[in-house]
């Protein structure tokens, strides 16, 4: 099996291609940062000659390269759209070119709408109009591009709504890792309410589910959560134990919390994932990393 993934060097990105090797499955991979391997080449994805890097008839392309943050996309549209959406495009377009057997997209559950506080689905109603972020826009415009192109005869679709992730890194961090490092380095930390919640997932499930989805036929959108539900300050309390201290958390405004609901029952009956890896073991991983 061979896989081309853009966003080679990438959080996700790394650890998939870790995951590849592991079980012998070969990799091609672009990203704008360069890296001297043997089949990782610098490329943007906006690059008219894409489809040259792309092996012919490859099993599946595996698109994460994007402006990935909700912060690097506000009061950003151009780019953001021009590298999220028509970059996208210009992959869709190398894709069939090379005649890929499937076209795999990181989507995110920025795209759903949680102010109703009700469980998402793949199927829920999404609203455009009540969005803001130019990042959960990008994302849904590809995801309409990617059905609108499967029903002209492209080749299989899978897109994968990513929950949020957290693993052992030095930067981007998500509420996870920049909690926890506030808590090793301050001895405090600072939060809305500590009841807020969410799920969230390790990189190294969110690559794993990626491989569980490579050869699935059709076009289908798939999220792929965490199993536990986990408050901000169970962040605290739990790295408390492996940093053997007591944090201070100071809340500003206790009763205003939230809790994200995102569906994985899709996810199990289909590729059968599951996330593994329990939130303590993977606080652990972050410990000497930050």
């Amino acid at each position: 099996m061979k896989v081309f993934i853009t966003g080679s060097e990438s959080f996700i990105g790394k650890e998939l291609i870790r995951q590849c090797e592991k079980a012998g499955i070969d990799v091609v991979g672009v990203d704008v940062v360069e890296n001297p391997k043997p089949n990782l080449y610098k490329k943007d994805l906006r690059d008219h000659d894409l489809s040259d890097f792309i092996p012919e008839q490859v099993d599946a392309i595996v698109h994460l390269a994007a402006l990935s943050r909700d912060s690097d996309c506000v009061n950003n549209a151009y780019d953001c759209f021009d590298i999220n959406v028509m970059g996208t495009l210009n992959l869709i377009k190398a894709a069939q070119k090379r005649k890929a057997k499937q076209f795999i997209f990181a989507s995110s559950e920025w795209v759903y709408d949680f102010t109703s506080g009700e469980e998402k689905y793949e199927d829920s109603v999404i609203d455009l109009a009540s969005h803001t972020s130019e990042y959960a826009l990008s994302k849904l415009v590809s995801e309409a591009n990617l059905r609108q192109q499967y029903n002209h005869d492209f080749c299989p679709v899978t897109i994968l709504r990513f929950g949020i992730i957290y693993g052992p890194r030095k930067h981007n961090w998500s509420a996870v890792e920049s909690i926890l490092n506030a808590a090793k380095t301050n001895k405090s930390v600072t939060v809305g309410s500590v009841k807020t919640s969410r799920y969230f997932i390790h990189v190294t499930d969110i690559a794993r589910g990626i491989l569980k989805s490579i050869g699935l036929e059709g076009f289908h959108i798939i999220n792929l959560q965490g199993s536990e539900c986990i408050p901000l300050g169970d962040i605290v309390s739990v790295g408390d134990k492996f940093l053997n201290q007591s944090t201070v958390i100071i809340e500003k405004d206790p009763q205003n919390y939230n809790i994200r609901k995102v569906s994985n029952k899709k996810a199990k009956e289909l590729i059968g994932f599951e996330s593994e890896i329990s939130f303590e073991d993977g606080l652990r991983t972050l410990i000497d990393k930050l």
